[in-house]
């Protein structure tokens, strides 16, 4: 049986990639869970493997991040055994299309705009008076490097994560006061269903962006979400830029059939 950690963990976006990677990682080192995503049949079966093979307390909430009214809702709802979030994972994020601005669906913009930025205030300003409370807390943004290096066909999203990169820092400092950490993640290519739903749901096209080369998955970010969580309490990593071997950043991947 898996040793009980006495810490609770929100992820969002937790039933699929990095999220469901991070929500097995955290299972597997006893911590309890509170998952949300929007598909609930899955947030029902990713709650039964976990509790099943590691035997954690484990809560889920089904909503949509870009919702705001049915995200306090939801959040509301939680019991009290679980009202207290020790860590605030803001994974829920997204991509739609890769076209130049004037050619972008006005739909996918504001849906990347409400979820990749607006969810994650709504989450923020839930947990931090309760965090501030305690003087104790963190809160980690999955970022990306998206939010570092902008390129065409992607501006939007790449809009999106400078906000959410700018949004961090400016985190860091207002709660710096509180002893709350604030940290981001900036992976590069990660194989999820990412570039799947980047793609409107052509698989073979999402697949084409990852051949030549060995991206990263989600465990390697899991992996470093871990990292972020458990260093000492004096200690907090306020940002990793993550990419696969083969990609320097944005601009520069090498393929090895190019």
């Amino acid at each position: 049986m898996t040793a009980k950690n006495n810490k609770t963990v929100f992820i969002t976006g937790a039933t699929a990639g990095i999220g469901k990677a991070t929500a097995y990682l955290l299972a597997q080192n006893g911590y309890r869970l509170i998952l949300s995503a929007r598909r609930e049949q899955r947030l029902k079966d990713l709650q039964m493997e976990l509790q099943k093979d590691y035997a954690i307390d484990c809560y889920t909430l089904c909503f949509d991040v870009r919702d705001e009214a049915a995200t306090k809702k939801a959040l509301a709802s939680i019991p009290k055994e679980f009202e207290q979030v020790d860590v605030l994972v803001n994974n829920a994020g997204l991509a739609l299309g890769s076209v130049h601005v004037e050619q972008a669906k006005y739909e996918h913009e504001k849906q990347m705009m409400e979820t990749n930025v607006q969810g994650v205030l709504t989450l923020c300003r839930w947990y931090i008076p309760q965090m501030k409370g305690r003087k104790s807390g963190h809160i980690i943004n999955l970022g990306s490097i998206a939010g570092k290096y902008a390129y065409a066909g992607g501006a939007v999203y790449c809009a999106t994560k400078f906000a959410l990169r700018a949004l961090t820092r400016a985190l860091r400092m207002e709660l710096l006061p509180y002893h709350i950490k604030v940290s981001l993640i900036s992976p590069g290519a990660v194989q999820t269903e990412f570039s799947t739903v980047r793609c409107e749901g052509d698989t073979e096209k999402a697949k084409e962006i990852y051949e030549g080369y060995m991206p990263l998955q989600a465990e390697d970010i899991a992996d470093n979400i871990f990292y972020v969580i458990t260093r000492p309490k004096h200690v907090t990593v306020n940002d990793i830029e993550i990419t696969c071997t083969a990609q320097a950043n944005a601009y520069f991947t090498h393929k090895e059939n190019s």
